[in-house]
């Protein structure tokens, strides 16, 4: 779908209408593969085997993916509308029952594991409340309103930043395996929640103009930064007993995935400038650079980190190395592409020539990439099942 998107700017269709198929990409993205991604990964960690076992893990993951299949052929068609909001609103009752479910049956030894986890669950419901204040402020004020783009970007915020990112930090800190400075955590954990709730200020200041909002986030990627520096401090006595022990394709998944989280706290700190806090949202394409570069670089390489390490991905015979370094070297192309374009229009330059052309041709390699992925994995399911 991602895909597709690129290619109506090269080629005009007019019976697609983009807006209706960027829902439903963005939908699917974030709803289908990483929610379902993290939903697995949390009951397999941290569920008890024994709670595993019942039924309704198995069956409100099922009954969350026809909520997602909803919404990949409904919001394409019908952009927001009847049945598109009726699966939408099914995927977040179901996304409440799994809070649920995981907040009682969760079991671990772990201060950080545990606070990392709940503060997700939490920001995940938190996160909600923007979709459902959508509703009132079209009713009240219409789409066009400060009120229905904030209420969007406060749903986005605590789902990108509070529940994906707290999420993976808490799998990421179960894959460590290592005693951890509870005391040394704990300061970074609070700096981290302060500075995820004050760095919603950005996007608010770019529909509510006050100086205020500037200074909020502004402490609040300070904040972050500091946060991240004692994040580097914690893992850094478990380089030796973790990374030294990754396969390469491991090492280099992780290493992408840490250089991204580096690479979105650098550019967080470079639009403390007012000016450039300004024209990150004014150029598309710093906007969508830094979607990919959250989505696909930090939270996708993770997650691919994850698979990797415990053999969830059938690497045995390398059917998943090569795939996964075409999937990082094409999002490494298309983020130069989106990134160096947007700093041309910054600079008053103007277009790359055939920038739209080259941004379709460098996206092509993604799909492809996935697409051998599971590929791979359902002959590596045939062949068990064979044996």
């Amino acid at each position: 779908m991602g895909l597709l998107l690129r290619l109506l700017y090269v080629f005009s269709v007019e019976s697609i209408n983009y807006q209706f198929l960027l829902h439903g990409h963005s939908h699917v993205a974030m709803l289908g593969w990483v929610y379902l991604m993290i939903y697995s990964l949390i009951v397999h960690f941290f569920i008890p085997k024994t709670a595993q076992q019942k039924p309704v893990y198995n069956r409100l993951f099922w009954l969350t993916e026809i909520a997602v299949i909803g919404m990949m052929f409904r919001f394409p068609v019908e952009g927001y509308a009847l049945f598109s909001i009726t699966f939408s609103t099914l995927h977040i009752f179901c996304s409440y029952y799994f809070c649920r479910l995981a907040w009682k049956d969760a079991r671990t030894e772990s201060l950080p594991e545990k606070l990392l986890l709940r503060t997700a669950l939490f920001f995940m419901i938190v996160s909600t409340l923007g979709v459902w204040c959508l509703g009132p402020a079209v009713g009240l004020l219409g789409k066009a309103s400060a009120f229905y783009q904030i209420a969007i970007q406060f749903f986005l915020h605590f789902q990108f930043n509070g529940w994906f990112l707290f999420a993976i930090l808490a799998l990421f800190f179960n894959q460590l395996k290592g005693n951890i400075n509870e005391k040394q955590f704990q300061l970074f954990y609070n700096l981290l929640v302060t500075a995820t709730v004050l760095t919603l200020a950005l996007p608010v200041s770019w529909y509510l103009p006050n100086p205020a909002f500037h200074w909020i986030n502004s402490l609040g990627v300070l904040l972050q930064l500091l946060s991240f520096i004692l994040f580097i401090q914690i893992i850094r006595p478990h380089f030796q007993t973790f990374f030294a022990n990754l396969k390469p394709v491991e090492k280099l998944v992780y290493g992408f995935a840490l250089t991204s989280l580096f690479l979105k706290i650098i550019i967080q700190l470079v639009v403390l400038i007012p000016e450039l806090a300004q024209i990150s949202h004014q150029i598309r394409n710093f906007v969508i650079g830094y979607i990919h570069l959250t989505m696909l670089g930090i939270i996708t390489g993770f997650l691919f980190a994850f698979l990797l390490k415990n053999s969830f991905l059938n690497d045995s015979k390398k059917i998943s190395n090569w795939e996964i370094k075409l999937f990082i070297f094409s999002f490494v192309l298309t983020e130069l592409l989106l990134f160096g374009q947007g700093i041309y229009l910054f600079l008053g330059l103007g277009q790359f020539p055939c920038y739209y052309q080259n941004l379709f041709l460098s996206s092509i390699f993604l799909p492809i990439a996935i697409f051998m992925l599971v590929l791979g994995l359902f002959k590596g399911t045939i062949k068990s099942h064979k044996y």
